[in-house]
């Protein structure tokens, strides 16, 4: 009946994603209070689905009328134009996630219940879609690597086709006809990533199974060129994808930004995803390295070590107050849209899936991880026994436990970071070579390696007890970035094992910008077991750059702490940092400690781009348009009310303030603001102040503005823009 809607048309993906992961949690950890609790909620979906197998519950609530996307036709969002969101009504993406929750339910429990919702849904997709009947695409690709799923359990080729149709349908004159859609050309020509990050490896995850399924040679070539722009051009040290907020889209070749990046964690997981298809295409080992780089740095940040914060949002470098993440400065405990926190949800649990593979009488070990494994090889059943504290740990040993013995071949997967190789490509390499070689041996024996494709290779016969030793040299790596990387020249990175680290205000008195990490700079791991669930630091003695009260800087030893970049954000809102100048001079110099040197900075909104920081870096303009500095704007906000805010650590008593604005009048559309008024905040409430002597708007000068000495916690600048305009603010002085 129809009802009240609350939240976003594609919420039902979110409860398919929790289902998915459930499963997945299923399959290794029984739990008969879970497994009824899904039973419950399987039953209110079957119950909604209407008798020719539809579900999307925002039009079922609203048949005539559905809320957000939907328009008023069953699968459709045309707005009365072809050329609009023609078809990107969700509703697919939302029934692809219902049938990849159905195939692991049915996989972890073998009930059928949701199964059958899928298949009845399925079924009438395909009755709809098709040559000569509807020939759009979906809007954000999701059933059609579903619909694979879906194949491989029910062994109905109709499924594999239709997943492969809708592809088809991408590039031929329907839908939105826009890169930010992977709708520009068709698939088998595309050879870049583009537009919006998750649509186009969701896209190429469905290729890469359509590739490897039916053998099809151009959507082969397509995923092996869009795959070479994704690992050369496109990808954040941590494995992440999204350069700009815009449109969640990736950015150009080498775009890579750092505090300005996007890196939704829905992208990671997409990237994690589609490299683990392209192994199992392939049976390179080099797709696994970008598999591990995305889980352990890409996808881990994105959650809190207590599984209910979240990253939406995966930058590689903070201020500590700009609110980069869905406007918040650290992770939220939940959202409007929230595609990422359930689709970590399903992923975690997803990732024993990933851990080995087989192909004909070969086991492949890819991932290392404590476990034990029961895996169908050939007319055998192999257990091992996996035993490792990696990642902080580079030793592995892994024992047969299968009574009878046979002969197979083991694969060990060598990371290429054992080898000296960041990544499978020139966008990020090493400063030196590996210090040490990987070491294999076999029941306390040592054994030559034998390495091809990523992965050392042992044939024999296997009894129950045969032990295998690795080690993998756990050495401290530093990174830097292919030369056309502009947001990263001059800049250092910090490696270990598979393991991205950063440094964070929490260990360097609030500040990171000013840090400088010479070659020469000694290196040393730390485990610190009390430390952010038990993590391994690295520690050495570095420098920094400090401000002198004549406007220069000199260069003093500062002691520096890095944390695992998957750990950062959890003791509170810092700065952090994944680059680290190499030299001084791409430093910022800490500032003298003044009042607004010490202070927070807090705004209305910061534009992506600016940063917070310019407010007191103590860097002095030559001019209102000088674009040669770090500065702070209100941008792409025009004609609003907006603020600018210090906080103080403890009450303060100031008698008059400096403001330099920023205006690019001639290049921009920043102007120096209509009007402004100073408010201030005892530390119970707020107060306008009062006999202010100055408040200009002047350009190219410090604006100086006096008032009675005042004894406050906070300081406010609220402004009026002009009209059609922006503003911001290049250096803003508080004195005592």
């Amino acid at each position: 009946m129809p009802g009240s809607f609350r939240g976003t048309p594609f919420d039902d993906s979110d409860v398919y994603k929790v289902i998915e992961g459930a499963a997945y949690s299923l399959a290794t950890h029984p739990d008969p209070k879970l497994d009824a609790y899904l039973d419950e909620l399987i039953a209110k979906i079957a119950a909604a689905q209407e008798p020719d197998g539809y579900l999307y519950t925002a039009r079922i609530i609203h048949p005539d009328n559905p809320p957000g996307i939907a328009g008023p036709k069953r699968w459709l969002n045309d707005c009365g134009d072809l050329l609009g969101k023609y078809g990107d009504s969700h509703e697919l993406y939302n029934v692809g996630h219902l049938y990849e929750a159905a195939v692991a339910h049915y996989q972890a429990t073998g009930k059928r219940t949701l199964l059958d919702v899928a298949i009845r849904s399925a079924d009438l997709v395909a009755s709809v879609w098709g040559p000569g009947k509807l020939e759009i695409p979906s809007g954000h690709p999701e059933i059609e690597l579903s619909l694979v799923k879906l194949y491989r359990v029910t062994g109905k080729r109709a499924y594999l086709d239709l997943a492969r149709f809708l592809l088809e349908c991408r590039g031929r004159g329907k839908g939105i006809p826009m890169a930010q859609y992977a709708n520009h050309k068709p698939v088998s020509e595309q050879t870049e990533l583009v537009g919006h990050a998750v649509r186009s490896v969701y896209m190429a995850c469905a290729m890469t199974d359509i590739a490897a399924i039916l053998g099809d040679e151009p959507y082969r070539h397509a995923v092996d060129a869009m795959w070479s722009d994704m690992a050369s051009h496109k990808m954040a040290l941590t494995g992440g994808l999204g350069a700009r907020h815009g449109g969640e889209a990736m950015g150009d070749a080498y775009e890579l930004p750092n505090a300005e990046a996007y890196n939704e964690t829905c992208a990671g997981i997409a990237n994690a995803l589609w490299n683990h298809r392209m192994f199992l295409l392939t049976g390179d080992g080099k797709y696994l390295d970008v598999l591990e780089r995305v889980i352990y740095n890409g996808v881990l940040s994105g959650v809190s070590l207590s599984g209910d914060r979240f990253f939406y949002v995966n930058p590689l470098a903070a201020d500590g107050s700009h609110a980069f993440n869905q406007g918040h400065s650290d992770r939220f405990p939940w959202t409007g849209c929230a595609c990422c926190p359930v689709n970590i949800v399903r992923f975690i649990p997803s990732v024993p899936g990933f851990a080995y593979a087989t192909r004909g009488r070969s086991l492949y070990v890819d991932l290392y991880l404590s476990c034990v494994a029961e895996i169908p090889l050939g007319n055998d059943k192999v257990t091992l026994r996996q035993t490792t504290d990696y990642p902080w740990s580079g030793h592995v040993r892994l024992e047969v436990l299968s009574d009878a013995s046979s002969e197979w071949e083991l694969k060990l997967r060598v990371p290429g970071w054992a080898m000296g190789e960041a990544v499978p490509s020139d966008l990020y390499r090493y400063l030196s070579p590996p210090e040490a070689a990987p070491q294999l041996s076999v029941n306390g024996h040592p054994v030559r390696l034998e390495i091809a494709h990523g992965f050392a290779s042992l044939t024999r016969t296997w009894k129950r007890g045969d032990a295998v030793e690795w080690e993998l040299p756990m050495s401290i790596r530093r990174v830097v970035a292919n030369a056309k990387v502009a947001a990263d020249a001059g800049l250092v990175a910090l490696e270990r094992g598979p393991l991205v680290y950063c440094v964070e205000g929490a260990d360097e008195n609030g500040h990171v910008s000013h840090l400088v990490l010479g070659d020469d700079v000694a290196l040393t791991a730390e485990r610190r077991p009390s430390l952010l669930g038990g993590v391994t630091v690295l520690r050495g003695q570095a420098s920094g750059a400090f401000r002198l009260e004549n406007g220069s800087a000199e260069r003093r030893p500062a002691a520096l702490t890095a944390v695992p970049y998957q750990v950062w954000c959890h003791r509170g809102s810092n700065a952090m940092a994944v680059w680290l100048p190499r030299t001084a001079d791409k430093a910022v110099p800490l500032p003298l400690p003044t009042l607004a040197g010490e202070a927070k900075t807090l705004a209305s909104h910061t534009a992506t781009g600016d940063t917070l920081l310019a407010l007191n870096d103590q860097i002095v303009p030559a001019r209102s348009g000088d674009t040669s500095i770090p500065r702070f704007t209100w941008w792409d906000h025009k004609g609003s009310a907006e603020w600018v805010q210090y906080d103080f650590a403890h009450p303060v008593c100031v008698k008059s303030m400096e403001v330099y604005w920023f205006d690019d009048e001639g290049r921009g559309s920043c102007r120096v603001p209509q009007s402004y008024k100073l408010t201030w905040y005892d530390g119970s409430q707020w107060h306008q102040m009062e006999r202010v002597s100055g408040t200009g708007v002047e350009k190219d000068r410090f604006n100086r503005v006096t008032f009675d000495p005042v004894t406050l916690s906070s300081l406010r600048l609220e402004v009026q823009l002009k009209p059609g305009f922006s503003g911001g603010i290049l250096e803003w002085r508080v004195f005592p």
